[in-house]
């Protein structure tokens, strides 16, 4: 379970954050959603220990993510480009990762091998380095890089972005997929709000930092997510 109480984010006097209390189970496929600076990069890298947060935590399995290094070992994120190493092939960033999650080559191999067609043939066998593919290319590269060593949290931020809609649908093939494993937490932040409820059985809306809508996902969702979004 994460478990985000009493989260504040300030920079110069302007709060960009401020979740009173938040609980996400173990399991679901948490989608988030929200205008330009409505915080969702923001309670992302909170999430991350990226930024450290004004007042309040962030809890990830029982761990406080500003206070243990416990969590990291079942967490993994692709926010943006800057997660990824340029000077290096996709595979060379495959393996590092791998050996960081203490994955020996034939398992990230065999991991790899399930997404050739989520590749379609342009970042493997390349001769590339990450920062000469295209921008849709590495995030390919960045969500495949995410899902090395089993995590039990998975943080995208806007991973559907800049994919061609091949890749979109196979994207949310693989989100829903992982989702379906009990185990698994997948976080997902999106500004494409039919992708967001096709993937997601959960989703917060927030605005100017503040949860203003929490909904199970049904049936009626896209229509009530619309409506908020056309006021």
């Amino acid at each position: 379970m994460i478990t985000i109480q009493n989260l504040t984010k300030t920079y110069t006097g302007n709060t960009v954050l401020s979740i009173e209390d938040l609980k996400i189970e173990r399991g679901t496929s948490f989608g988030l959603v929200g205008n330009n600076g409505a915080g969702k990069t923001t309670l992302f890298s909170a999430l991350l220990d990226l930024i450290q947060p004004t007042t309040g935590y962030i809890e990830n399995h029982g761990f406080k993510v500003n206070e243990s290094e416990e969590w990291k070992s079942i967490t993994s994120a692709f926010i943006d480009e800057s997660f990824l190493i340029g000077y290096l092939t996709a595979e060379e960033y495959f393996y590092f990762i791998g050996e960081l999650r203490g994955q020996k080559k034939s398992d990230v191999d065999a991991l790899i091998l399930q997404f050739e067609d989520f590749f379609h043939g342009e970042i493997l066998g390349q001769k590339k380095y990450l920062r000469d593919l295209s921008k849709g290319n590495q995030k390919k590269a960045g969500i495949v890089a995410a899902l090395i060593g089993s995590p039990e949290v998975i943080i995208l931020d806007e991973p559907f972005a800049n994919l061609d809609p091949t890749t979109q649908i196979r994207l949310k093939t693989i989100i829903k997929e992982l989702s379906a494993d009990p185990s698994i937490t997948v976080l997902v932040s999106s500004h494409d709000l039919m992708h967001v409820t096709e993937v997601c059985d959960r989703i917060v809306v927030l605005d100017k930092g503040q949860v203003v809508k929490d909904l199970s996902t049904s049936g009626e969702t896209l229509e009530e997510l619309e409506a908020h979004f056309s006021m």
